[in-house]
């Protein structure tokens, strides 16, 4: 494992438009983040509804459940690479996403990705405020069954209005969350983290009990049963899986730059990422395969399943469970990265707690209810076209921090309008070439039957050509982009 000393800034560049001080480096002091904190981070963002329902989508896809547990396991272990390397510079100098991201776009460049990193997480933002707005919804129908029909035919956006009422009542405890900080945010994911598990070995030890037991569970087969037929189904959900979390392999700075040292952000990762993606999603797997045993179909969203108990204090406590897990992985996975982007588009008039209203608002305005319409819009067509946006992001960090700086940057000018970063008007146009190639070739598959293949490996292949195009534009033409780097020098 890597083993290098923390960096704190030594210059006052705080009368810089760059800076303010939700941007700026963490002190040696502020460092708290632990193996645990790291690990808890993980379990908590990990175990949530998306997780769930992106492995329980793969069941209502057609796959057997070997074959969605397969999938996913590698997804993560695919994903985790990316994460951990982008995770150093965070830890090392103690800078956030978008300020990592000037040293490889460019002070004003990096807005660019920071916008596009800033966009998944609004539409993630209002997913899962979505899904904690259900989740209300149905206990207060299973505590007041009036409220189902309050408001009669009133419709917003395709919203009743207790639907919409318990929308916005959720948004809101987000927002109040992210106002309170970091360090408030710490603290509830510490906590908050094993309670979605305990709720879904809740929900799984009765599902299992209505199909009589794991035989008819397993015995269940899946509708890919050939190469053939399974292959064009697990290329994009493979994509997929690794889309769910590369919005956070590129803004894993945000949390890496409180972690004590490099060991305890990679060894928290490692233990949080894979083995917790891989147990949950497989207890949403042999719980959607249950329903079909049970009811005859894949029902792939839990909070519908839940609806089935009939003991009401079993649902609520059920629905409680889900609301905070929702929470927790919302404020951490969703709020954090877009707060600090918005920012960074106006460091001296956007805060952090002002970039998260601002992510809220946009959640909002996203109708994130349309993307949870069925599993091939959530799996093909969400997490497929904004893989193929967030590849290359992460290929030209990972390329420019590893092989063109050799883990070396100069902080201080990370908040200079006049520095080693400023490139051409603050544009490096080396990354934004690279980025546009990347997210040209991963998406045309899209628009072109032809090449559709390329759409469906949309990470992989935006990654690959993002990651070779830079390097060797910053190896051989550096100085046509006013680069300074320890290559172009030599």
């Amino acid at each position: 494992m890597l083993k290098e000393k923390m960096v704190e800034l030594t210059e006052d560049v705080s009368a810089s438009p760059l800076y303010n001080e939700d941007l700026a480096p963490t002190t040696l002091k502020d460092r708290k983040w632990t193996t645990y904190n790291f690990a808890a981070l993980w379990i908590g963002m990990a175990h949530c509804i998306p997780t769930y329902m992106l492995s329980s989508g793969l069941i209502a896809l057609g796959m057997s459940w070997q074959q969605a547990i397969f999938t996913i396991t590698l997804g993560n272990l695919i994903v985790l690479i990316p994460m951990i390397l982008n995770a150093h510079p965070g830890t090392k100098y103690g800078i956030p996403f978008p300020v990592l991201a000037r040293a490889a776009f460019g002070t004003k460049g990096a807005n660019i990705p920071a916008l596009l990193r800033a966009g998944v997480a609004c539409g993630w933002f209002g997913i899962n405020a979505f899904i904690g707005g259900v989740a209300i919804n149905n206990f207060l129908v299973a505590l007041f069954p009036a409220w189902k029909t309050f408001g009669g035919d009133f419709m917003f956006a395709g919203l009743s209005l207790p639907s919409l009422i318990t929308f916005l009542f959720f948004w809101g405890l987000n927002i109040l969350l992210i106002y309170k900080g970091m360090d408030a945010i710490r603290k509830f994911e510490n906590w908050a983290a094993p309670l979605v598990l305990i709720m879904t070995f809740v929900l799984l030890v009765w599902i299992v009990g209505e199909a009589k037991g794991f035989g008819p569970i397993l015995e269940t087969p899946g509708k890919l049963a050939t190469f053939d037929q399974f292959f064009p189904v697990f290329v994009p959900s493979l994509t997929g899986m690794i889309a769910f979390w590369a919005t956070l392999s590129l803004n894993i700075p945000d949390f890496t730059r409180f972690g004590k040292g490099q060991k305890e952000q990679m060894l928290g990762q490692a233990i949080g990422l894979p083995p917790t993606m891989t147990i949950f999603s497989a207890m949403g797997v042999i719980i959607t395969s249950a329903t079909v045993a049970v009811y005859g179909k894949a029902i792939w969203d839990p909070v519908d399943l839940l609806l089935n108990f009939s003991n009401p204090l079993v649902l609520i406590l059920s629905l409680i469970g889900i609301m905070i897990a929702t929470l927790s992985v919302n404020i951490a996975a969703n709020i954090v990265s877009p707060a600090n982007d918005f920012s960074n588009l106006a460091p001296k008039h956007i805060s952090f707690k002002m970039g998260g209203l601002i992510t809220g608002i946009l959640g909002i305005l996203m109708m994130p209810w349309k993307l949870l319409s069925d599993p091939s819009m959530y799996i093909f067509n969400w997490l497929g076209v904004y893989s193929g946006f967030l590849g290359p992001i992460a290929a030209i960090m990972i390329a420019d921090y590893f092989i063109i700086r050799k883990r070396e940057l100069n902080l201080g000018d990370l908040y200079k309008t006049e520095g080693e970063y400023t490139y051409s008007g603050g544009f490096n146009l080396a990354a934004v070439l690279a980025l546009f190639a990347g997210v040209g070739v991963a998406l045309v598959g899209k628009f072109i039957p032809a090449v559709e293949w390329l759409f469906n490996y949309s990470w992989f292949v935006g990654f690959g050509v993002a990651f070779t195009m830079y390097v060797v534009l910053m190896r051989t033409m550096a100085e046509n982009f006013n680069a300074v780097v320890p290559s172009a020098e030599k």
